[in-house]
C-alpha cells in the first residue's frame, strides 16, 4: 500500500494530510496563533520544589514555568511505601526531585491565563498500532480486542520485540496485524 504525506503551509496555517492507498488516513492542522503544546515532550529543569504543596515548577522553555505535582511523577501504587498499610508515611516530593535537576516531561494541560502548563513525567507516544510508554513496563491491550487468543498473540509479539524497561499499549487497530 502506498503512503503519501501532503503538506500545505501558508503564513497563518499549516495542514498535513497522510494518504494511504489514495485514501485520507490522517489530517492535522496548526494555526500560528494557536500553537498547541499539549502532548509535547520536553527536557525541563526543576526551578523550585514546594514540599508543602507536594509539587514543583519546571522550566520547559515557555513564558511561564510548568507545574508538576507528585501524582504526576509516581504511579499511584508508589505514592505510599506500602499500599496495604495506609498508616505508612507518604513519599515526599523533595526526596524524588531536586532544584536544578533535568527531568523528561510531557505537557498534559496547556497554559491558562497566568498559569503555566501542567506536566507529567509519565510520557506516552501514540502511534497507529501501539502507544509507547518509555517510563513504565506496562503491557496493555485495548479492551475492544475481545478474543483472548488474539490478545495473547499480540502480547507475545510485543513482548518479543520491546526494549527493556519500556511499556506499550496495543491499540484496537492492531487486531489481526503481524
Amino acid at each position: 500500500m502506498s503512503k503519501e504525506i501532503i503538506i500545505n503551509h501558508t503564513t497563518h496555517e499549516t495542514r498535513v494530510a497522510v494518504m494511504e492507498g489514495g485514501m485520507l488516513s490522517e489530517l492535522h492542522h496548526e494555526r500560528e496563533q494557536n500553537v498547541r503544546v499539549v502532548d509535547n515532550i520536553y527536557k525541563g529543569k526543576v526551578l523550585n520544589v514546594l514540599p508543602g504543596m507536594e509539587s514543583a515548577f519546571v522550566d520547559i522553555g515557555s513564558e511561564r514555568a510548568a507545574f508538576l505535582h507528585i501524582d504526576d511523577i509516581l504511579p499511584p501504587s508508589k505514592i505510599t511505601r506500602n499500599s496495604i498499610n495506609q498508616n505508612e508515611e507518604k513519599q515526599q516530593i523533595s526526596n524524588i526531585i531536586k532544584e536544578g535537576q533535568d527531568i523528561l516531561v510531557q505537557v498534559s494541560k496547556g497554559p491558562i491565563g497566568t498559569k503555566g502548563a501542567r506536566i507529567t513525567n509519565h510520557v506516552s507516544i501514540p502511534g497507529r498500532n501501539l502507544v509507547f510508554l518509555p517510563t513504565t513496563q506496562t503491557l496493555g491491550v485495548s479492551r475492544q480486542i475481545s478474543l483472548e487468543k488474539e490478545r495473547e498473540r499480540l502480547k507475545e509479539i510485543v513482548n518479543r520485540l520491546r526494549p527493556e524497561n519500556a511499556g506499550f499499549i496495543i491499540r484496537t487497530v492492531a487486531e489481526g496485524h503481524t
